[in-house]
C-alpha cells in the first residue's frame, strides 16, 4: 500500500525494512526456540544494523547525537519494526524528547545522555498489582526526609527490568503540602532496598523481561526527582501518547507481515485441486484483514501528522488512544485470521501466525486497556466534541 509519504519518511520506510527483512525476520525462530535469546555476536550485529538504518535515537535532536525524526517518520520506521516476531525489533535505544524537556541538566548528564550514547538503558516502574490502566490507583510512596526522598511500593510488569542500568519509578508523596501527588524519579539498579520479587514468564518469548520489583525504603536524592512534586502524571501521559502511537505504527507492521505470508501460503496451498486462495471464504479473510490495515495505518500517519503540525495536546492524547485502540484490535483480528488461513501449521510455534498470534494480544492492554482508551476518547467526545475528535 502506497500512502503520500514525504521523500524522506519514505527512504526510512525503506531503509528500515530492508534491515528488518535481511537482519531480523531471519532469526525469529531460533529466538523463539531459544528463550527471546540469539547468539550474542548477533545481537550485536542486529544493534549494529539497527544504528544503520537510523533507528537509535529517533526521537532526539540532532544536536544531541540523535535523528530528529518527526513523528510520522517515527511512526513508519515503527511500523517496520513490528513486522518481526520475538521483540526482536528491540535492538534499539529509544529514549523520548519529553525526557529532554522534562529533566534538569543534571539528570540528562546523568542518565538521559548515556542512554543516547547506548551506555545505559532504561525501564518504568509504574504498574502495580492493584494499579494497572488507572494508574492514579498506585500505592507507592515517596516521602521527603531533608535532601533525600524514601521511596516504598511494589512495581509490576517492569518491561525490561533485567536488562536495565535504572528505572523510572512513579509514587505518590507522602506527606507535606503535596500529599498524594505523583512524582517521577530516577533509581539506579541496584540502590538499597530493591528485592526482586520474581520474573513471571509471559505468553511471548522476549530477551526483555518484564520483573516484579519491591522497593522497601530505597533512599534517592532530591536530584533524582524528575520536576516538581506533582508533574509526574504530566511525564507519564506524554510517555503514553508515544508508546500508544507507536504500539498502534507497529501493530500495523504486524498485520502487514501477516497478511503477505498468509496470502504466499494461500497461493502455494492446493485444497481439493485449486488454490486456497481461489476459496471464497478465504479471499473475504484477506480483503477485510487488507481494508482494516489501510485504514488503521490511515489513522496512526493522520495522528501522527496531526502531533508534527502542533494539534492541541488534549485531542492528540484522545487520537493516540484512537490509533491505539483500532491498530491493536485490528491486528489481532488479522492474526485470527492468519492461522485460520495457515491452519495447522498456523498453530506451530516455527509459524509466523502462531507468534503473532500470542504477542499481539498484549497491544490490547498494555500503555492502556482498550477499554480504557475506550474511555479517554469518549472523554474528549463529551468535553471537545466529535468534530474535534475525528476532523
Amino acid at each position: 500500500m502506497t500512502l503520500p509519504l514525504p521523500p524522506r519518511a519514505r527512504e526510512i520506510q525503506a531503509r528500515v525494512r530492508a534491515f528488518v527483512d535481511r537482519d531480523l525476520i531471519p532469526w525469529e525462530v531460533h529466538a523463539e526456540m531459544h528463550d527471546g535469546l540469539v547468539p550474542d555476536e548477533v545481537w550485536q550485529q542486529m544493534k549494529a544494523g539497527a544504528r544503520d538504518a537510523g533507528l537509535y535515537n529517533m526521537d532526539i535532536p540532532e544536536s544531541l547525537g540523535g535523528r530528529g525524526y518527526s513523528l510520522l517518520e517515527q511512526a513508519v520506521a515503527q511500523e517496520q519494526i513490528g513486522r518481526v516476531t520475538n521483540g526482536l525489533g528491540w535492538c534499539s535505544n529509544n529514549p523520548q524528547r519529553w525526557m529532554l524537556e522534562a529533566c534538569s541538566d543534571y539528570q540528562i548528564e546523568t542518565w538521559i545522555k548515556p542512554i543516547i550514547a547506548d551506555r545505559k538503558h532504561e525501564c518504568y516502574a509504574i504498574t502495580e498489582a492493584e494499579a494497572g490502566s488507572d494508574v492514579d490507583a498506585i500505592r507507592s510512596t515517596a516521602r521527603r526526609d531533608g535532601d533525600t526522598y524514601i521511596l516504598n511500593g511494589e512495581k509490576w510488569h517492569v518491561t525490561s527490568g533485567n536488562l536495565a542500568d535504572f528505572m523510572f519509578f512513579q509514587a505518590k508523596i507522602d506527606g507535606g503540602p503535596n500529599a498524594g501527588a505523583h512524582a517521577l524519579f530516577f533509581v539506579d539498579q541496584g540502590t538499597p532496598g530493591i528485592e526482586l520479587v520474581r520474573t513471571p514468564a509471559y505468553a511471548h518469548n522476549y530477551r526483555a523481561h518484564h520483573p516484579i520489583y519491591r522497593f522497601h525504603d530505597v533512599r534517592v536524592p532530591v536530584a533524582n526527582r524528575i520536576g516538581e512534586e506533582g508533574d509526574g502524571m504530566d511525564f507519564t501521559y506524554a510517555w503514553f501518547r508515544y508508546e500508544r502511537l507507536m504500539i498502534a505504527a507497529r501493530c500495523c507492521g504486524a498485520a502487514e507481515r501477516l497478511i503477505e505470508e498468509a496470502t504466499a501460503f494461500a497461493k502455494a496451498r492446493i485444497v481439493f485441486g485449486e488454490p486456497l486462495i481461489e476459496k471464497q471464504a478465504v479471499q473475504f479473510m484477506l480483503a477485510d484483514s487488507a481494508t482494516e490495515l489501510f485504514a488503521a495505518r490511515l489513522m496512526v500517519h493522520e495522528v501522527a501528522r496531526a502531533i508534527d503540525a502542533g494539534a492541541d495536546l488534549k485531542t492528540a492524547h484522545a487520537q493516540c488512544s484512537m490509533a491505539k485502540l483500532y491498530a491493536s484490535e485490528m491486528a489481532g483480528r488479522v492474526a485470527d485470521r492468519a492461522v485460520q488461513i495457515f491452519g495447522g501449521r498456523g498453530y506451530m510455534r516455527e509459524n509466523v501466525a502462531e507468534r503473532f498470534f500470542r504477542e499481539l494480544r498484549v497491544d490490547r492492554i498494555w500503555e492502556g486497556a482498550s477499554e480504557i482508551q475506550r474511555l479517554i476518547i469518549a472523554n474528549g467526545i463529551n468535553k471537545r466534541g466529535v468534530r474535534s475528535m475525528v476532523e
